[in-house]
């Protein structure tokens, strides 16, 4: 064979190895099957993982961890709040959006862009909230995705503007639609310890961080003994923001700024797909929740700033 095509043949077998790596990555099969997410809203960090006596989460200390990772540098570098927060997690953008549920996420979400690749039928995605207000997540401003594509919700007494409801009640209800619909896709707001926090009431604050903690465990026991779901589902537990640190604002009553007590959150993942018993101190953030969803469920997030968590995969 002459020099100049060896050198062409070397070119155009580098390009097809080259060629065929990112077709395998990009066309990645994953054991995941469905993805479901818990918000535990507003608690501080140092309540929760930066206690280093975890008293306040033990179920997910003594029970969670070994099977799953927990990153200690997960944050929220957007608005600090509620709406803004689920926003972030649901559509891998940061947005300023009003908080009281009048204004509709600016674009879509992993539901909607669910939906639009697999099947159009809202009872396969759920969000399940606490709060009334989080079912605008259910929707978009974008023109190609607005009013379409939407997931089914249960949020608050009966839906926006109806008010808050107490946790015990979401968590029936998530038991209740993952049992009877299956869902493929599911987000749910537990609204403690946030809740008890605004009162000021300290005592009440933790409480409503061990009671959302028993939740937790309780869904991830669900998740191993149903048929639809063992071994065929990744679980994400995140929340929306902290609060502010001691010596800002009146301290753990409120948040919103970018103290970090309201920046650094927690975060918790566990999956067929993912390591297990590991600690990560990468930084990361809320908006790489939907690209890992993204990943795990070959979806194509075009306005999604966040990136793939790849170091959590195995």
């Amino acid at each position: 064979m002459r020099t100049l095509d060896k050198i062409s043949f070397v070119i155009l077998l580098g390009f097809l190895v080259s060629f065929s790596c990112k077709k395998d990555l990009k066309f990645r099969e994953y054991l995941t099957e469905n993805v479901i997410i818990v918000v535990m809203d507003g608690p501080r960090y140092s309540e929760t993982w930066g206690d280093s006596t975890h008293r306040n989460i033990p179920r997910m200390s003594n029970q969670l961890s070994e099977f799953g990772i927990i990153s200690t540098q997960f944050y929220n570098n957007g608005p600090t709040y509620t709406l803004a927060g689920h926003t972030a997690i649901t559509t891998g953008f940061y947005q300023e959006i009003d908080n009281s549920g009048k204004e509709l996420p600016s674009y879509p979400s992993i539901f909607q862009y669910w939906n639009a690749k697999y099947v159009n039928s809202a009872d396969r995605s759920w969000i399940i909230a606490s709060k009334d207000k989080l079912q605008v997540l259910n929707n978009c401003q974008f023109d190609e995705f607005n009013n379409k594509y939407e997931p089914s919700t249960d949020c608050g007494i009966s839906g926006l503007g109806s008010g808050y409801r107490d946790d015990s009640i979401t968590f029936n209800r998530v038991i209740k639609v993952l049992s009877e619909n299956h869902p493929k896709l599911t987000l749910i707001n537990f609204r403690e310890p946030d809740y008890s926090a605004h009162t000021n009431n300290w005592g009440n604050y933790l409480k409503g961080i061990k009671s959302t903690d028993e939740y937790i465990y309780q869904i991830w026991e669900y998740i191993q003994h149903d048929f639809y779901y063992k071994g065929k589902t990744t679980l994400f537990v995140t929340n929306d923001h902290g609060r502010h640190l001691d010596s800002i604002a009146g301290g753990f009553a409120s948040h919103g700024d970018s103290c970090l007590g309201c920046r650094h959150i927690n975060f918790y993942a566990y999956g067929p797909d993912f390591k297990y018993g590991v600690i990560l101190n990468n930084k990361r953030e809320l908006i790489d929740i939907s690209a890992t969803v993204s990943e795990l469920m070959h979806l194509n997030m075009e306005f999604g700033k966040g990136d793939v968590m790849y170091e959590l995969f195995e």
